[in-house]
């Protein structure tokens, strides 16, 4: 540790090294969690590029996180965790050209809100706006609309942060493959600190929810179901054969909120949520919950509808609910009765059960399952090479949502997702990255995508040679690392219960393994001397692509003034900046919707930070806030403190 506390140090001791060592990560949902070595919130991209140097030197993987919303073991790491939740800025606006420039770690709420001061907005938005700009990116995230594909065809242009410390910019025009890589990077490919994105007019949108018979869905499915408005999605039930149809136009019209309920607020909320609860131990009472919740809040017999007029930003969001796990597959869209129909009969133990070789007998799932559709064809923006919509023509999305009530996980879940891939895999389907698919191999993965993720896995290995951004997900989903071993890849070494539900994950780095016992700290002082190697100090030079792209190095980010906050237990955007709930019910008995939007409101933290800045250690005299001796033992070896590593302010 000594090394580590000297390259730290002697690496532009000028420029901030703001990590905390208490801090414990977890998905929104809870489904994983993880203690990350270091958790580390630059503020400025000079940071960051300091950070990419000191993984370089001390043999550290890099994972960074926003929001943490995807359900998945993604972001997990026992490594050096990043978090962009202070790097925000919106560096430029060009009202007449509808575009803004934005450091990667702005919220798209936060977005939205610096757009509509120029009376623009975000043109296409998911189920919710938490979301880091970098995240939606990375994982393909989309909307529900025909005129409209991923969130990533409204970027113009990227600068990311590569493994050999360099800022590398990236568009249409400049370093394409690069550019189509990192549309879709999965974090895999260096770290994303600028984005340029194109805006669109602000408008307000006319919204109508009605429901359905499925047989309506069904045969309205290739006339104007999916065109009839700009954005559309659907809430299949699956027991009932009934369907919501939520349907949105752009409007003038002023602002009309929607007609309450006395059920559609905290009422619905927590009953819906106590009867999950008790269906984990009765699953039969599934169907009878289904037609209780959803007929109370959306009418029992097919004709209701409710109304609406809000703006855009927020009439396109809706409430996540419960902590859950979700698996989402893109299918071409003219597939999409042929699934359903299929899906609905194995369900219901209908003649024939889909032809699904899977037993259905005793299986009970949750509702509803969503519906939605997007079109990455319209448009001629450069494809990324992970782009998972068809590329034929439109896009159908089905996601099979499993809520976990009061963290509980389901018991269905293991035999409905089998049936679930394997039924999206035989229409051609492509699960979505951020979500919690288990029944695909690395290999059905290299079929679905053939050459372009050969063609991904060349630019990823040319910008990050060593694997500094590599984990066991990405070996996992794609084969990576088969051929040969990255010296900074992190690998999966166990998981255990936690005990606030879900897994705890703990990984190790692929240079202390064989060596059993032998965690991140107990190596690092052994790695550290590899750092210095002739291969490992210049692998960063050796990129093809960076003779042909200019290495930019920032001097226009300003400092946030932000006082971090850091009490091991909240997650990620949590920490003094957002506090998240899994659901979010309103405070009141009534209400519009059970599908609320999701709530994101400032918060602090009544913990002492723990932050490490590189200007204290290297005078070893101060630390921002007090120190835990017996937590900083634990984490960074015993004897450290010992040896007047760190001092107390």
């Amino acid at each position: 540790m000594e090394k580590i506390q000297q390259e730290i140090a002697r690496t532009e001791p000028d420029v901030p090294f703001r990590a905390s060592t208490k801090h414990v990560h977890h998905t929104w949902a809870k489904t994983f969690q993880s203690r990350p070595e270091l958790y580390i919130r630059p503020r400025r991209l000079e940071e960051i590029r300091k950070i990419v140097t000191l993984a370089r030197r001390c043999r550290r993987r890099l994972v960074v996180v926003g929001s943490g919303h995807s359900p998945s073991d993604l972001t997990c790491t026992s490594s050096w965790m990043v978090n962009l939740d202070d790097f925000n800025s919106v560096y430029n606006v060009d009202v007449q050209k509808k575009t803004m420039r934005v450091a990667a770690g702005i919220r798209l709420a936060q977005l939205g809100k610096e757009a509509r001061k120029y009376d623009l907005q975000v043109p296409n938005l998911g189920s919710i706006d938490a979301q880091s700009i970098a995240g939606a990116i990375a994982t393909a995230t989309h909307g529900s609309s025909l005129k409209h594909g991923l969130l990533s065809e409204n970027v113009l242009s990227l600068t990311i942060a590569l493994s050999n410390g360099h800022a590398v910019k990236c568009s249409k025009e400049q370093n394409q493959d690069l550019f189509r890589a990192a549309l879709v990077s999965l974090g895999a490919l260096g770290i994303i600190a600028e984005v340029e994105f194109q805006l669109a007019d602000n408008c307000n949108i006319e919204w109508e929810q009605k429901l359905v018979s499925l047989d309506h869905v069904l045969a309205t499915w290739d006339t104007d179901l999916w065109t009839q408005k700009e954005f559309t999605r659907v809430w299949w039930m699956p027991y009932m054969k009934r369907a919501i149809v939520w349907s949105a136009e752009k409007t003038s019209k002023p602002l009309r909120a929607p007609q309450g309920s006395w059920y559609g607020g905290s009422v619905g909320f927590h009953t819906y949520h106590n009867l999950l609860y008790l269906s984990n131990y009765i699953p039969r009472i599934l169907p009878a919950i289904e037609w209780f919740v959803f007929g109370m809040q959306y009418g029992f017999s097919p004709g209701k509808t409710t109304t609406a007029v809000e703006e855009m930003a927020d009439g396109l969001l809706m409430n996540c609910l419960y902590s859950q796990f979700v698996n989402e597959w893109a299918i071409p869209l003219h597939k999409g009765p042929e699934a359903i129909s299929r899906l609905s009969a194995w369900m219901n133990g209908d003649p024939g059960e889909g032809n699904i070789p899977f037993s259905a007998k005793g299986l009970y799932v949750h509702c509803p399952i969503e519906v939605r559709v997007s079109d990455t064809t319209y448009r001629s923006t450069p494809r990324p090479f992970l782009d998972n919509t068809y590329e034929h023509g439109p896009t159908l999305y089905l996601n099979a949502t499993l809520y976990r009530p009061y963290l509980q996980d389901p018991p269905c879940r293991d035999r409905y997702y089998e049936a679930f891939e394997w039924l999206m895999r035989e229409l051609g389907g492509k699960p979505h990255f951020a979500k919690n698919f288990m029944y695909t191999t690395s290999e059905q993965m290299q079929g679905m995508y053939g050459d372009n993720l050969e063609k991904w896995t060349k630019v990823r290995d040319e910008v990050d040679p060593q694997g500094m951004f590599l984990g066991e997900w990405h070996r996992r989903t794609f084969g990576l690392g088969g051929r040969y071993e990255f010296a900074q890849q992190e690998r999966e070494i166990m998981r255990r219960n936690a005990p606030n539900g879900g897994q705890f994950w703990v990984g190790e780095m692929e240079a202390a393994r064989g060596r059993p016992g032998e965690g991140l700290s107990n190596s690092m002082e052994r790695t550290f001397e590899k750092a210095d190697s002739p291969s490992a100090s210049s692998s960063g030079e050796s990129f093809d692509m960076m003779y042909r792209a200019e290495a930019e190095k920032s001097t226009r980010l300003q400092t946030s003034g932000y006082d971090e906050k850091d009490d091991g237990d909240k997650t990620n955007a949590d920490e003094g900046v957002y506090h998240r709930f899994h659901g979010n019910p309103k405070d009141k008995t009534t209400g519009t919707a059970v599908f609320d939007k999701i709530s994101v409101d400032a918060t602090s933290s009544s913990n002492p930070p723990n932050i490490l800045m590189s200007r204290d250690i290297a005078s070893s005299r101060s630390w921002v806030g007090p120190v835990d001796k017996s937590l900083l033992e634990k984490v960074l070896g015993s004897g450290y403190l010992a040896k007047g590593g760190l001092g107390e302010a």
